[in-house]
């Protein structure tokens, strides 16, 4: 072989090399795992340098598109059931008081109703049928969470999360036609949307066992569940306006529509496993791979049920998002009204005011995860503290602001200043013990996921009844009683996750056979 090609040759091998050994080094990083202890123990892994624009980012940023969508959707009809309903006067509990729902003038109120029928079509519900037909979505969401958790974890998040945004968006855009047809058909139409609701909150937790680095696993998460946040914003500051404007129907139309294109998304650009995407570079498969090497995520048909319900560390988790969970569903049942008759705000500032506290609550989670992620990687704190830290942070920071607000009530700007600080604080508790469910087993983290939401799904049948029970037998100190009694059982639930908390694997998480489910 003359001399010239053996050295086109070599050179070519060299250069071929060359280019492997630079994709290797363009990625290296100290990363490493979790070990049983709560401690980082540092090994040398690859990892990528792109950050928010690597594969698992985009995942993250798709499902957050995705909870945004999923979040107006569900919240839609509470903001248009005003502008549907055909009355001459605002709805109200049978006992009113001082710091009741707001009282609008009738020559108002019926100019009001004048304009929006103009627009869309308007029914005789009554107040009793209101209420069936908006809590009738809860119905589905206490069912689910726990089956579309399990299936997520066996069948894979893309169809079971998928399959939940499509169903929810396509009911989304009959709901007018079902309003037209008959309540029985409309909150038939809830409730299966309620069940498609709890399949994308739940199952979506099951993604990140194959996809989530142990070091990055609070800022992907914390990205995703901002979507919330972010939904409950854009349909409080829209949702009144679209009523008003080109009639109530469009609320379900365009936040319909966004799920559709939602699901086109997830359904094109997500894969089951790092391995199976067609996108991802071979640097960030090895990276995420190496990173969950350690870690027994892979979930099977069993569920140690058995296990499950003796282990206190899961029990501090369900106990305590219980207990956080009361006075999350308060503020989302009583926001607007409570700024509009206490803090004495009209109807579009209430609205607008109430969307502030949620584009808060999204904005320093996410600040919070990558906060959590920092103090893990540089070996600062455990992740054991950083879970508990975060949560006190969460439940004892924002506890002042929210008993502060009895005695601010004459001034609009001071209790908006509190309420906007309780949503910032309180939102770090999402860093803390609302995502111990993929310490303690990841392998089950779906189906935990499931569990827990039916934990919250009980405090928001509860505390929204016992608040308005307080409401209306105390008209001068209702909301003082409502708060402190609120404040008090997020205590208990801190101090309970506090003692028996965890965030090791546990040991049934590590069995490989157990108790058929």
């Amino acid at each position: 072989m003359p001399r010239t090609a053996k050295n086109a040759g070599g050179k070519h091998q060299f250069l071929e090399k060359r280019n492997q050994m630079s994709a290797r080094a363009e990625v290296k990083e100290t990363v490493g795992h979790i070990s049983n202890d709560g401690n980082f123990n540092m090994d040398q892994v690859q990892t990528s340098r792109r950050g928010c624009f690597s594969v698992r980012y985009m995942l993250a940023f798709i499902l957050q598109l995705c909870n945004f969508s999923v979040y107006t959707q569900q919240m839609g009809l509470s903001i248009a059931i005003p502008a549907m309903v055909n009355t001459t006067a605002p709805p109200s509990s049978a006992n009113t008081s001082a710091e009741g729902p707001p009282t609008v003038s009738t020559d108002n109120w019926n100019e009001t109703q004048q304009e929006m029928t103009a627009i869309a079509p308007m029914y005789d519900w009554s107040p009793e049928i209101q209420g069936i037909i908006l809590s009738s979505i809860n119905y589905g969401s206490f069912l689910a969470p726990i089956p579309s958790g399990y299936l997520s974890g066996i069948f894979g998040a893309k169809y079971v999360v998928g399959a939940g945004i499509f169903i929810s968006s396509v009911l989304s855009l009959f709901t007018p036609l079902a309003a037209d047809t008959g309540v029985a058909l409309l909150i038939a139409i809830r409730i299966v949307q309620g069940v498609a609701q709890a399949s994308v909150t739940t199952g979506q937790y099951s993604i990140w066992i194959k996809w989530a680095p142990p070091l990055e696993r609070n800022k992907l998460i914390t990205i995703a569940n901002s979507g919330l946040h972010t939904g409950g914003f854009i349909v409080l500051l829209t949702g009144g306006v679209l009523c008003q404007t080109v009639g109530w129907p469009y609320v379900f139309y365009i936040f319909g529509g966004v799920g559709c294109f939602c699901s086109f998304i997830w359904f094109s650009l997500i894969s089951e496993k790092p391995t199976n995407h067609p996108f991802i570079s071979t640097a960030e498969k090895e990276y995420i791979e190496s990173s969950l090497a350690q870690e027994d995520g892979s979930p099977g048909w069993s569920v140690p049920i058995k296990a499950m319900v003796k282990s206190i560390p899961l029990w501090a988790i369900l106990i305590c998002v219980f207990c956080e969970f009361w006075h999350n569903h308060i503020f989302m049942a009583y926001l607007p009204t409570y700024i509009n008759s206490v803090l004495q705000a009209d109807f579009k500032s209430s609205g607008f005011l109430s969307a502030l506290t949620y584009v808060a609550a999204s904005v320093f989670i996410i600040l919070g995860g990558q906060l959590a992620d920092f103090l893990l990687s540089r070996k600062l704190l455990k992740l054991n503290t950083i879970r508990k830290l975060f949560t006190a942070v969460g439940v004892l920071f924002s506890s002042p602001f929210l008993l502060s607000l009895h005695w601010v009530r004459s001034s609009l700007s001071t209790a908006i200043a509190l309420l906007l600080l309780y949503s910032i604080f309180t939102s770090f508790s999402g860093i803390g013990v609302l995502i111990n469910i993929m310490d303690i087993a990841p392998r089950y983290g779906s189906f935990l996921k499931g569990l827990t939401e039916v934990f919250s799904d009980m405090a928001g049948a509860i505390s929204p009844a016992v608040s308005g029970y307080l409401l209306s037998e105390d008209s001068e100190l209702g909301w003082r009683n409502v708060f402190f009694l609120s404040t008090a059982i997020n205590i208990v639930g801190l101090i309970f996750y506090i003692i028996f908390g965890q965030a090791e694997v546990q040991d049934w998480a590590r069995e490989q056979t157990f108790t058929r489910f």
